[in-house]
């Protein structure tokens, strides 16, 4: 292996890859003013595979010759369209949106774990607990519900005194476990 390869750069490189960064900074910036700013959010896995796919498109475009910058920016173009149709289809058709995306699941309830869900998230207790300790809780009795939402974050909602508006959870698979009491709370 020739170490030197690793540090050296000539300036027809660097003229090279600043054209093609900026090339491809203004057409995301194009892209995302036309499609919207749904275009790099995390609300569903298919919004998360096409940020991976774009940074990957951006990588092989900006540090090589091949693909040039308008076939990465032609790429990118078609995953903006596709992740446009993909919105429509979820917002119209209500059938093919429990195709297209994963459901949010309940791993843990009046501060009891399901582990049936755990397992089927690839999770552990300890799992769930980092997160509870990050938010701050000292007690399984402070959590209503811990969720895996469908971009694979945890959301934690906390026991208060304000009843559920249970409209916020119908979009939660097992959403009946959380009108349960636990078992602390029967006895």
């Amino acid at each position: 292996m020739k170490w030197q390869t690793w540090f050296s750069i000539d300036w027809q490189q660097l003229v090279g890859i600043s054209l093609s960064a900026a090339g491809f900074y203004v057409g995301l910036m194009l892209f995302t003013r036309l499609m919207g700013l749904r275009s790099f959010s995390k609300l569903s896995s298919h919004d998360f595979a096409m940020t991976v796919a774009i940074g990957s498109i951006l990588a092989s475009t900006v540090l090589s010759d091949s693909p040039s910058l308008m076939q990465g920016l032609f790429a990118v173009a078609v995953l903006f369209v596709m992740q446009g149709l993909i919105s429509m289809i979820r917002r119209k058709v209500k059938p093919l949106k429990s195709l297209i995306d994963n459901k949010a699941i309940i791993l843990m309830a009046h501060g009891e774990y399901f582990a049936d869900n755990l397992a089927e998230a690839n999770l552990s207790t300890s799992d769930v607990q980092e997160v509870l300790r990050k938010d701050g809780l000292k007690s399984k009795t402070e959590v209503f519900a811990v969720i895996m939402e469908t971009t694979g974050d945890m959301s934690v909602i906390k026991n208060n005194d304000v009843p559920p508006d249970w409209a916020l959870f119908d979009d939660i698979r097992d959403s009946e476990l959380l009108m349960r009491p636990s078992h602390h709370e029967s006895s």
